[in-house]
This record gives structure tokens, sequence and C-alpha cells, in this order.
């Protein structure tokens, strides 16, 4: 095991990272690996097979931003599910659910009582505000802002680079913003940049290429505005 790693009969399997110190309210599950300087707050579960801390690797030719990341914090009554993934930097709040096989990378926050769902990954540089629900299968990419309450679908995938890879060092990528309370449909996909407004909805399937106005219903491939959002849908209706 790497040396900076020690085996803990806290639980099965666990290896901690020098510097970690668990509260004895936090329920540990078999086979977890916390890496150093990892904090795990009060009440918080960590379930079989996850990693906390992971230090940071970065491909050949990444253009992300490297050096040493902070420590990974995990907040009071957090649950990291089975297999999941949270590199050293990230931020997971107060009772936010992080899912199985999930991956959530450096500098990334995870607000208080968000969802991330099963196999979903959230990239470097992303902030999710709180009382977000991120079902499975979702991609939310690098520089992206999700505001409180969103509500992204199933096989949801953003984008930041609209010339794939192919582009000079100094051009910014730039994440998709999802204002308070809109919801984004299955299997859409939304291109660098783009907005969509507060209480805004993006249908199953659409290719967002513009900005979508709060409360507009987008649909189609590109996506175009059906109809504006109901009063009786509003978020404030279904609390």
């Amino acid at each position: 095991m790497p040396p900076e790693l020690r085996p803990s009969d806290r639980a099965p399997g666990l290896l901690l990272g020098e510097g970690v110190a668990l509260p004895g309210s936090v329920e540990i599950g078999g086979n977890v690996v916390i890496h150093a300087g990892t904090v795990v707050g009060e009440g918080a579960r960590i379930q079989d097979g996850a990693v906390l801390g992971k230090p940071l690797a970065l491909g050949p030719g990444s253009r992300a931003p490297g050096g040493t990341p902070r420590a990974l914090v995990v907040g009071a009554r957090a649950t990291v599910c089975a297999g999941a993934v949270l590199v050293a930097g990230a931020r997971i709040g107060e009772g936010a659910v992080v899912g199985d096989q999930a991956h959530v990378r450096e500098r990334t926050t995870v607000g208080a009582g968000s969802v991330v769902g099963r196999g979903s990954a959230i990239d470097n540089d992303v902030e999710v505000g709180s009382g977000v629900r991120i079902q499975t299968g979702c991609y939310l990419t690098a520089f992206t802002l999700v505001e409180d309450e969103v509500f992204v679908a199933p096989g949801v995938t953003t984008t930041n680079d609209p010339t794939m890879g192919r582009h000079p060092a100094e051009m910014a990528l730039r994440g998709v913003t999802l204002r308070r309370a809109c919801r984004v449909g299955g299997g859409a996909t939304l291109l660098p940049g783009v907005e969509v407004g507060e209480e805004a909805l993006v249908g199953a399937g659409a290719v967002v290429t513009v900005d979508v106005p709060a409360r507009a219903v987008v649909v189609g491939v590109p996506a175009r505005v059906l109809r504006r959002t109901a009063d009786e849908e509003l978020i404030e209706r279904w609390r």
C-alpha cells in the first residue's frame, strides 16, 4: 500500500492517511480509503469501497489547473455511497448524498442537502448549490454553475469546449449555468456556455445551443421555446 496510508481497526479494510481523525459518530463501511488531510464531519456515512481525498491525477496534455488542492471536506451527516470517489479539494455540504460509483473532482462544491446520482461525474471547478437533484449517469463539465433547487434528470451531458480540444492555451473554457429551480430532462445535451434560466424546463433529449430564458419550456434539436412554465409548476407549489 502507499506509505502514507495505514490500516485502521475502525472498520474492515479501512486505510487512513496521515492526520485523518474520524469522529465517533461517523459510520464506515468495508474497504474504505481516506487519504491524508481529509476532514469528515459528525454523523457522516461512508459506504463500502469509497475513496475520499484521492490525490489529483491529470492526464497527459491536460490543461486543468494543477498544484496541490486543499483537503477534501465531507460535511456533517453527508453520505458517500459505495464505490464513490471524491478527489482532494472537493467540498461536500451537510446532509448531501454522493451516490454509488459517482465521481467528484477537485475544487468542486456540492451544497447542503444536494444529491449526486449513481455513476454521475462532476468535473473540476464546478459549483453545485443546495437542494439540487442530479440523477443517474449525468456529466457536469468543468466550470459549470448549478444554483439551488435545480433538477437534472438521468443522462444529462454538459460541455465546455466548442473546439473539442483544438483551441489555443489562452482560450478559457465555458461551462453551463443552470439557474435556480430550473429542470433539465433526461438525455439532454447542453452546449458550452449556455445558460438555462430560473424555473425554465429543458425537455428530454433536447440539444440546447443558445440561452434559455427564465420560465421558458424548450424542446427539440436544436431546442426551441414551446411555452412558458405555468404558475402551478413553480417550485414554491411543490415544496
